[in-house]
């Protein structure tokens, strides 16, 4: 894959849109990626506008200071998690931004670097983690995790109906030897759903690695502690922008920007790519863009 390719940002015009960056504003990219929205967000906020860019992914982070580093320091970019983005930008002097923008997908560069674990297209060793210093790679899950513990992350996280029958066959299968790679856990899951129930636009174990991914990168814990803490970032007016990619996010960022009572929801009904950008850029079928304002 080319780096053209690589450094498409999803939903680009409708995040801008939303966003509204303006000359002298600041704001705070939480998924910083390979710099993507950052850089369009930058170039709409010339020449003083700023960004504080959030990337806990060592490799991506480089790829995105390069990108940037015409912009010099009107990025900022912080080596962190974006549940830790309260502390950081207070730590760095931000207490009011004018925009945040969290993109909650997994970068095409993780997907795309085979020994990274995060596809089942290629033969790489189960790791999954997102940022390499996290402890626990899908391959410790996988091997040492109950059967039953097991079954509830596949149900809970991937929303995978043969959650249990899934989990009996790895436990059987790790018995004769580990379970240590994509493909191994691909075959696995593809012998353990009957032909009848098995999906027929996506690969059987897609729900189970999207599973495994969120459990071994805190994803829905770090995303309900972002939710609650990046409208105190927010200047009266500014917006907060967020895009999922499965329902489980989907529904958390609903209920949070719906309940906070000091947001208000400006859009009724996720933002949704446009059939252009579904032909240039095939991932982002599933993103959908949910955008409040601070009141």
């Amino acid at each position: 894959m080319t780096d053209e390719k690589l450094h498409i940002p999803v939903l680009p015009h409708e995040v801008q849109d939303w966003l509204q960056p303006c000359s002298g504003g600041q704001y705070i990219d939480g998924t910083l990626g390979l710099g993507g929205h950052s850089e369009l967000i930058l170039r709409q906020s010339s020449s003083d506008g700023r960004v504080f860019g959030f990337e806990w992914d060592s490799q991506a982070a480089l790829l995105a200071q390069e990108r940037l580093a015409e912009f010099g320091e009107r990025l900022q970019f912080i080596p962190a998690s974006y549940a830790d983005m309260l502390a950081q930008c207070r730590a760095r002097g931000l207490e009011q931004a004018n925009g945040i923008l969290l993109d909650l997908g997994v970068s095409s560069l993780q997907f795309d670097t085979p020994e990274r674990g995060f596809s089942f297209m290629t033969d790489a060793p189960l790791d999954m983690r997102m940022n390499t210093c996290l402890p626990t790679t899908a391959a410790e899950l996988i091997n040492n995790l109950s059967q039953d513990e097991l079954a509830d992350v596949l149900y809970n996280y991937g929303e995978e109906w043969q959650a249990r029958r899934i989990a009996r066959f790895i436990v059987e299968a790790r018995l004769v030897q580990p379970v240590e790679t994509t493909r191994q856990l691909a075959e696995i899951v593809r012998q353990a759903v009957p032909g009848k129930y098995q999906p027929k636009k996506i690969h059987p174990a897609t729900k189970v690695f999207q599973a495994l991914r969120i459990a071994v990168n805190r994803e829905l814990d770090n995303l309900a502690r972002v939710l609650a803490d990046a409208p105190v970032l927010l200047r009266p007016g500014a917006r907060l922008c967020i895009i999922t990619f499965h329902s489980l996010e989907d529904r958390m960022v609903k209920q949070a920007l719906l309940n906070n009572p000091g947001l208000r929801v400006l859009t009724k009904k996720p933002v949704l790519p446009g059939e252009t950008e579904l032909r240039s850029n095939p991932r982002a079928r599933s993103a959908k863009l949910r955008v409040a304002e601070k009141i």
